[in-house]
C-alpha cells in the first residue's frame, strides 16, 4: 500500500507542476514552461516505474483470480492513459522549440495537455480510492 500511496501523492502532485508550466507560458515565460512541463514529464514517468515495480512485485498475475484480472486491467489502462499524457507533454516541449510557437498569446497546446494530465490524475484518484483504500476496509 505503501509504493501506491507514494505513486499517488507522486501524480497528484504533478498536477500542480504542469500547471505552473501553463501559468508561466500565459506570461511568456517559455523557459518556465519548459522547466515545469519537464518536471511533470519526469514525475510521470516516475509514476509508470513505480507502477512497473509494483506489478513485478505483487506476487499474483493475470489470471490468477477476477480481482487481479480487473486490477491489471484497469491499472494497465490508466497506465497506458499516463503515458499517451507523457507523449503529449514532450510534444508540448518539442514544439517550444520553434521560436515563438508558444506566447502568452498562443498555448492552446500546452493548455491541452494540462487539462488531458488532470483528466489522467482524476482517473486514478477514482481508480486509487476503489483498488487500494476500498480493499483494505
Amino acid at each position: 500500500m505503501l509504493l501506491p500511496a507514494i505513486n499517488t501523492f507522486i501524480l497528484v502532485s504533478s498536477s500542480l507542476v504542469i500547471n505552473l508550466g501553463t501559468k508561466a507560458i500565459k506570461k511568456n515565460d517559455l523557459a518556465g514552461m519548459r522547466q515545469w512541463f519537464g518536471i511533470t514529464a519526469a514525475m510521470g514517468a516516475v509514476f509508470l516505474a513505480g507502477q512497473v515495480y509494483e506489478y513485478m512485485n505483487l506476487g499474483y498475475g493475470l489470471k490468477t483470480n477476477l480481482f487481479s484480472n480487473c486490477f491489471y486491467l484497469l491499472t494497465g489502462f490508466h497506465g497506458l492513459h499516463v503515458f499517451i499524457g507523457l507523449v503529449l507533454i514532450l510534444g508540448v516541449l518539442w514544439r517550444s522549440r520553434r521560436a515563438n510557437h508558444y506566447n502568452d498569446i498562443t498555448h492552446v497546446g500546452p493548455e491541452m495537455a494540462e487539462i488531458y494530465w488532470h483528466f489522467v490524475d482524476v482517473v486514478w484518484i477514482v481508480l486509487f480510492s476503489l483498488i487500494y483504500l476500498l480493499t483494505v476496509l
